[in-house]
């Protein structure tokens, strides 16, 4: 019995072990990584650093070229207006819009015994629609 503790406490030791060499390695292999991004940062910050005086000035004038934006897009319009093929309709040959489902009636109607001028009178709401 003392034999077979001693192998399991072994044998824990040695699993336990494998499990922080493996962790070990790969926390060894993330600091590695942070300290090449790290290195990267400080060489974008190094990069940067001659940019940052004109910085103002390039802000001022994006905000001057995105205030213009609205003017350049009437210009813009005007010009595409101006070419495009413009055709003059007839105003008489112009018909009232309508609605692509047709003119319908309210069921309100039917339901107070109103019928307007120039309806038949076996017209009703349904049976216009189902025939029924």
């Amino acid at each position: 019995m003392v034999l077979w503790s001693v192998i399991v406490i072994v044998a824990l030791i040695a699993v336990l072990a494998g499990y922080l060499f493996v962790v070990g390695s790969q926390l060894t292999r993330i600091a590695d990584l942070l300290e090449e991004c790290a290195e990267l940062v400080r060489r974008i910050k190094a990069n940067a650093e001659p940019i940052r005086p004109g910085l103002e000035h390039i802000n001022r004038t994006g905000g001057v070229v995105a205030g213009a934006l609205p003017l350049l897009y009437g210009f813009a319009e005007g010009i595409v207006t101006g070419v495009s093929p413009r055709r003059d309709p007839d105003p008489d040959d112009r018909l009232p819009a309508r609605p692509a489902s047709g003119t319908r009636r309210s069921r309100l109607h039917d339901g107070v015994g109103y019928r307007p001028a120039g309806v038949p009178v076996g017209a009703s709401h349904g049976a216009h629609r189902s025939g029924a």
